[in-house]
């Protein structure tokens, strides 16, 4: 159990690493990762994806190179 929990966080992280064309798909997929990585640590997913839409889409804004 422990190794499947190690995966999807390693998942999420990859997740969290791809940016979207627009702002909205920038949101939704950071937003998709952040709730599955706090639903892996048993965290509340929702918190999980507003603090994962919000980091993905800044990363995305200030990252030359997210394209």
């Amino acid at each position: 159990m422990r190794i499947s929990k190690l995966v999807l966080a390693m998942a999420t992280c990859a997740g969290l690493a791809a940016c979207g064309d627009t702002t909205g798909e920038q949101a939704l997929l950071g937003g998709g990762a952040g709730a599955v990585g706090a639903a892996v640590v048993s965290a509340d997913p929702l918190f999980g994806a507003v603090v994962g839409a919000a980091g993905n889409v800044l990363y995305c804004k200030t990252q030359n190179n997210c394209r």
